[in-house]
């Protein structure tokens, strides 16, 4: 028998309930050692595993899992595959040229699996990985083969898939699904401004790295970050879309601080159009968003416990969570 939405949205807000809470959190803070806060998250039942890594890993792929089952149509969950698809090409990419191993640096689930994108780039064969992204993987393995400028063939690779998300997302039904991935390039655009003014990045490579997306004014912003990392945060500064004016108020303070208001930002959507939303994907979207954002809390919280930073630090830098 099919799924029905009305049968996901139910089951999706029962799983709601075992998302992290402020108590769980404060619990966490309080871990004297990583053993100790790996031993609460597995009595808590979030994921098996001896450390923290294989902790999480189990736990995304009980998500993924419970997702496949719930989900009616599976395909919603494409644009988050793409930014799976973009990390392990450019894994597969380096680690081909460098004759390097990478199978352990690659994530699930994805759109293309590693055999696909082995014969990709071994054979050079990038129409395996479809029309609209051959030519810019192409472009990307002949900079890297032939100039080794890892960071200009990340760009290519970067735009490329940046572009598929937002046209892969805009063609769903979900109002929100646009939205958020929108934002999503959106500050994508603005982390590569930032990074670029700070490198000393020419025209050119600006020019390749950022995308077309709305409400961001590409041109200006290239002219700006080609002269500096000042007068790019005036120009980002007065944009106020997604609230990228506040962002860059956050960045003068430090970039963790610019780095968790994005984060905090595409959570208030999902809160604001997933847990309110009563038909349709947007619910199931919100708690795979949700499930991904603890895994960041997790990562800080650890982080914190092993370099010994004081708590007040720690909670600090931690995300807003969907519960």
């Amino acid at each position: 028998m099919a799924l029905s939405y009305e049968f996901s949205i139910g089951s999706v807000r029962a799983k709601e309930k075992n998302l992290f809470t402020n108590s769980d959190i404060e619990h966490m803070l309080g871990c004297e050692n990583v053993n100790e806060l790996c031993r609460y998250l597995s009595d808590k039942g979030y994921g098996e595993g001896d450390n923290i890594e294989d902790i999480l890993k189990s736990h995304s792929e009980n998500v993924w899992e419970y997702l496949k089952r719930t989900a009616p149509d599976f395909a919603i969950f494409t644009p988050f595959f793409y930014l799976n698809d973009l990390h392990n090409l450019k894994a597969v990419l380096k680690g081909t040229l460098s004759n390097r191993p990478y199978s352990q640096l690659l994530v699930k689930p994805c759109t293309f699996s590693e055999e696909t994108l082995k014969q990709a780039v071994e054979n050079r064969k990038f129409s395996l990985l479809g029309e609209e992204l051959s030519a810019s993987c192409d472009k990307a393995y002949e900079i890297l083969a032939h100039t080794g400028d890892a960071r200009l063939s990340d760009a290519v690779l970067d735009r490329a898939f940046m572009e598929l998300v937002l046209k892969t997302s805009e063609k769903s039904d979900s109002e929100f699904m646009s939205e958020y991935f929108k934002a999503t390039v959106f500050y994508n655009n603005v982390k590569t401004a930032i990074r670029g003014a700070k490198a000393d990045c020419d025209k050119d490579f600006l020019e390749i790295a950022i995308c077309d997306v709305q409400d961001f004014p590409r041109s200006r912003v290239i002219e700006a970050s080609v002269k500096g990392l000042e007068p790019t945060l005036d120009v980002l500064s007065k944009i106020s879309a997604y609230g990228c004016n506040k962002a860059v108020e956050e960045y003068k303070v430090s970039p963790s601080a610019f780095e968790k208001f994005v984060d905090n930002r595409l959570m208030s959507l999902a809160k604001e159009k997933c847990k309110r939303s009563g038909d349709g994907a947007d619910p199931i979207t919100g708690y795979l968003i949700a499930s991904e954002t603890e895994k960041k809390v997790i990562h800080i919280i650890a982080s914190g416990i092993r370099t010994k930073t004081n708590y007040e630090t720690v909670k600090e830098r931690l995300r807003e969570v969907y519960g």
